[in-house]
């Protein structure tokens, strides 16, 4: 019951505090559109979840994926190692994914853990899915009447998608690309994912505050690679209220969400439909480019042309600080223990993270080096699951020990930066 009383509701205390009530102060100040669909009202700067029913199975999936990533997660892990004593190996011994296989497969604790964080996935993408799909007229003409409506720009160019980009990442079904309802599905089963600690974009404002600046001083254009539904573009820009801000995605579903999501709440942001490796700006134009857990969904390929774009789009002095979870220098060194090696093959095989690999494996500091940024390995904390970083700290010295896939002590850790020579 306390995880449940924690959530939302002590959402402003616990640490959590500064970056809440950063995102909050608008109090749910949406504009009234044409066409708007809001069957519950808000809470904060989100739409509230438009049945009871959506919200109570929300409520209770969430905490179900606490338990999951938390306990049991922990209990696989111990259970893992003492597989590893049993077999005479050490549990921190680096072994192949073909041994860690054969010793943890047929483990029934190991195989819970990632039997029930799989299918709640499935079940989360349905839920949802079910709600916008009974409802299509309502929520379709709601995201066309913002399609032109301001504060903002959205400039949409179809059929741009290369095949890559189509893929169904995460579970979500029809991916970024897809479905129509793209965004409105990323958001809140984003939300579940990260087990409540993102329900007003308080990660996200985490996030955007952790932002580093040209060393001048000057920020005027800022560009999120990769926005998916908005959350960060958003953030950055009431940080930085006299800057332009633009978002790129590949997902055209997902920047319409973006637009409608920003137009309701008055923020004056700007999202193109676009590829974060060809993104269709002057050479120059930004003075911070930023990217939140980007690079893990696409190739290794796509990822080193990300990389130039972002050189070209920048100017001398501007500031790259891509967020993903091997960007923190502390994960940089590959684990191979077998716990590691099994929930990289669940994530890859089975979370359709189809470039899990590719992205580990790619020589992402020596490309941004090769074009032309001076790294910074000592970069400003962050997170790559968007928690609120001081709520992380907290548990990071509380004692508590850290299973894999329990999200709860990512914060507090150094961030990889670029500064464009």
């Amino acid at each position: 019951m306390s995880q449940l009383f924690n959530r939302r509701s002590m959402m402003g205390m616990a640490g959590g505090a500064l970056s809440a009530a950063s995102v909050l102060s608008s109090s749910h100040a949406h504009a009234k559109l044409k066409n708007d669909f809001e069957p519950r009202g808000g809470d904060g700067i989100w739409e509230r979840l438009p049945s009871l029913n959506l919200e109570a199975y929300d409520e209770m999936s969430t905490s179900t994926r606490k338990w999951v990533n938390g306990a049991l997660a922990r209990a696989a892990q111990q259970r893992a190692n003492e597989l590893m004593v049993k077999n005479g190996m050490k549990p921190d011994q680096q072994i192949s994914f073909e041994d860690a296989s054969k010793l943890l497969s047929n483990d029934p604790i190991i195989a819970m853990r990632a039997s029930s964080w799989q299918r709640l996935q499935w079940h989360m993408w349905q839920e949802l899915k079910r709600e916008f799909y009974d409802n299509y007229d309502a929520y379709m003409s709601e995201m066309e009447a913002t399609d032109k409506t301001g504060p903002g720009t959205l400039e949409l160019n179809p059929g741009i998608e290369p095949e890559y980009t189509k893929h169904e990442i995460h579970m979500q079904p029809g991916g970024y690309t897809g479905d129509p309802f793209a965004g409105h599905l990323y958001l809140y089963g984003t939300a579940n994912f990260y087990v409540g600690q993102n329900y007003q974009d308080q990660g996200h404002a985490a996030l955007a505050a952790a932002v580093p600046v040209p060393a001048d001083g000057k920020v005027r254009r800022i560009l999120d690679a990769g926005c998916s539904c908005g959350q960060q573009v958003v953030a950055l820009k009431r940080r930085f209220p006299d800057a332009e801000v633009w978002g790129v995605d590949i997902g055209a579903p997902m920047v319409r969400y973006a637009h409608m999501r920003a137009v309701d709440n008055g923020v004056d942001v700007n999202f193109r439909h676009a590829l974060a490796e060809k993104t269709g700006f002057p050479d120059g134009y930004f003075d911070i480019v930023t990217s939140y857990i980007l690079h893990h969904e696409v190739t290794e390929q796509a990822t080193y042309e990300i990389i130039r774009e972002t050189s070209r789009v920048l100017r001398p002095g501007g500031v790259y600080f891509p967020v993903d979870v091997y960007t923190m220098p502390s994960r940089r060194v590959l684990d191979g223990t077998p716990m590691r090696r099994i929930q990289d093959w669940i994530t890859s095989r089975w979370n359709h993270e189809r470039w899990w690999y590719d992205y580990q494996r790619s020589d992402f500091l020596g490309e941004m080096q090769r074009s032309g940024f001076a790294l910074n390995m000592d970069g400003p904390e962050a997170s790559a699951y968007a928690v609120n970083l001081s709520q992380a700290r907290a548990r990071q010295t509380s004692g508590r020990p850290q299973a894999l896939g329990d999200m709860s002590g990512q914060g507090g850790q150094k961030n990889i930066m670029g500064t464009k020579i």
